[in-house]
């Protein structure tokens, strides 16, 4: 009998973040925005792991916020505004209902909604 195979699924426009990790990705802004700070200093006010904070710093990285490293301490470049702004926001557990009432408008995040929506729905 062959083996059926399945394509994996397309990867994801950002990736989704928990209401807890989000908070902390707040707070890692809000750091470097204020001052730079080492690592280990990092890592004990938002009280996570090594690990963790290369994770969340790949993840604001990647949604295209700059925080660079400079002498050992990292620094937020920008404003924190848009940098937070920049961020992937927890999933809000909409109805569909909720979902078609948002996506009524002519901005490009009402697009983006009805896009999800059509996907959802197909």
């Amino acid at each position: 009998m062959a083996k059926k195979t399945t394509s994996p699924p397309p990867p994801a426009e950002r990736p989704g973040v928990t209401p807890d990790r989000f908070e902390r990705l707040v707070r890692l802004l809000h750091l470097v925005s204020e001052k730079p700070l080492t690592r280990d200093a990092l890592t004990r006010r938002l009280k996570i792991d090594v690990r963790g904070f290369y994770r969340d710093l790949g993840l604001v990285r990647a949604a295209g916020v700059r925080v660079e490293l400079v002498d050992g301490s990292y620094t937020l470049e920008g404003s924190l505004e848009i940098a937070v702004g920049l961020l992937p926001f927890p999933d809000p557990h909409l109805t569909l209902a909720e979902m078609r009432t948002l996506s009524k408008g002519r901005t490009p995040a009402h697009r983006k909604l009805r896009g999800l929506l059509e996907q959802a729905e197909s």
